[in-house]
């Protein structure tokens, strides 16, 4: 079986995180992610995104607060359909913009 695969990349100003943002990968992830400023454009791009589940919404929340705790906000862009419905069954749409 192939491990679980996801990494954090920083262009233009925004993030884009790759791979599947899974149980699996999601704590590697935050704390990649704690060792960067949020990005400038305040914009976290999905596109790369294969696979995303609770976990992965679990962390949009995180860097969401992260971002409210430093005074700014932070959007997502090119978010998939997973996301969304998985946020509507969690009751957090309007906390992801989703």
């Amino acid at each position: 079986m192939k491990p679980t695969v996801a990494s954090l990349e920083e262009r233009d100003g925004r993030w884009f995180p790759a791979g599947a943002l899974v149980m699996d990968t999601v704590a590697a992830l935050l704390s990649a992610s704690r060792a960067r400023q949020l990005p400038a454009a305040r914009i976290v791009d999905l596109t790369s995104v294969a696979r995303i589940d609770s976990a992965g919404v679990a962390l949009m929340l995180a860097w969401k607060r992260r971002a409210a705790a430093e005074g700014g906000k932070l959007g997502f862009e090119h978010v998939p359909s997973t996301v969304t419905s998985l946020a509507i069954v969690y009751g957090v749409a309007e906390l992801l913009d989703a």
